[in-house]
């Protein structure tokens, strides 16, 4: 007599809504360049010089830096709303 086999799916399903991409603004000149640091191990460092370097590249006005707790942990809805009304462009994450 044959043991039943088991077949699981590996495809998993998601609670995330689908969001369209906000549109690229024209120019970069003249606004400020968002950094969302994740915490990460020199994550801030590389992040900040990137965008320091862009807004000396294409003429923007400032770079302003955010933070959150952990790299797991997303940012708050407020945090993402200040952000959006403040930038321009926004880097963000950085790999191990």
């Amino acid at each position: 007599m044959m043991a039943a086999m088991e077949i699981l799916d590996p495809v998993g399903s998601t609670s995330a809504a689908s969001r369209t991409l906000a549109p690229r603004p024209a120019t970069l000149a003249g606004a400020v360049i968002g950094v969302l640091d994740n915490s990460k191990p020199n994550a801030r460092v590389l992040l900040e010089g990137v965008a320091r370097a862009l807004a000396q590249q294409v003429g923007a006005r400032d770079v302003k830096i955010w933070g959150k707790p952990g790299a797991s942990i997303g940012a708050t809805t407020a945090v993402l709303d200040e952000i959006a009304a403040q930038c321009g462009a926004v880097l963000t994450a950085s790999a191990d």
